[in-house]
């Protein structure tokens, strides 16, 4: 399939690793020229250097915390600098700190607020207009099926993410006529070297092996495994492309089967 994909220009955040890297790899791979994002400049720098060689695109490395405004605003202003267009928005960052209701004060919830809600806010009110100008544009969010089932310690980002899809729902409509359809995507669990850390650091804590802490994690995924990052990254170049023309406004769950829930 052709996705319409080549020379469009797309900014990928937290696109040093994991989910993030795989999408910025799959879109570069479909033809789009890249600005990708992270904190750690070492490492994007590598990630850029790898997918420009294996794909032979440009790739822009702007190392960013999209937490702070002025962050986001270099980050888009770099982007036109080098490319002059910005086509599709990845939006993508970490994940707060995990706990329950009780466990954060005000300023975590400040924090945690300005990493996931007001990030997609700020890079939303930038980007769209530059979209509007060309009347082509595709923002893909990439959540978490918390906003779909709230997971127990996760009270930051079950609460955020959730107000990013209602964001995205609540602009879809307007922004459509423009042609700029805005969807969101729900991982579950992903085998991601983040991951990885956080098993083999259970299996040492609880004397277990690595494959028995992996096990008892995926027993209730219906697939019998977790994904592996590649297989969200083609879920979200669908919906960055042309083929995806009659969607918008879309929470679709990634998760193996994960969630029982009928939406």
């Amino acid at each position: 399939m052709n996705l319409g994909l080549s020379e469009r220009v797309a900014i990928v955040g937290g696109a040093s690793k994991g989910l993030g890297r795989a999408c910025a790899e799959r879109l570069a791979h479909e033809g789009a020229n890249l600005v990708i994002c992270a904190r750690d400049e070492s490492s994007l720098s590598a990630a850029a250097g790898e997918i420009a060689g294996a794909t032979g695109r440009e790739i822009l490395a702007v190392a960013a915390d999209w937490s702070k405004e002025s962050d986001i605003e270099r980050t888009v202003e770099q982007a036109m600098s080098t490319f002059g267009r910005v086509d599709v928005l990845i939006h993508n960052t970490g994940g707060p700190a995990p706990g329950t209701f009780f466990d954060h004060d005000d300023e975590a919830w400040r924090e945690a607020g300005e990493l996931l809600l007001f990030s997609a806010i700020r890079l939303y009110r930038l980007i769209v207009p530059l979209m509007k100008r060309n009347e082509w544009g595709r923002i893909v969010n990439i959540t978490s099926v918390t906003v779909k089932e709230p997971i127990d310690n996760l009270v930051l980002s079950n609460v955020y993410r959730a107000g990013i899809v209602s964001l995205a729902k609540s602009i879809s409509r307007e922004l459509a006529r423009d042609n700029i359809l805005i969807n969101t995507v729900c991982p579950g669990y992903y085998l991601t070297q983040r991951m990885e850390e956080v098993l083999m650091n259970q299996a040492a804590r609880s004397g277990r092996s690595f494959e028995e802490v992996v096990a008892g994690l995926t027993d209730d995924i219906p697939v019998g495994r977790m994904g592996d990052p590649g297989e969200l990254a083609n879920l979200v170049a669908f919906y960055a492309s042309e083929a995806s023309s009659n969607m918008t406004g879309t929470a679709v769950a990634a998760d193996g089967g994960l969630l029982k829930s009928l939406i």
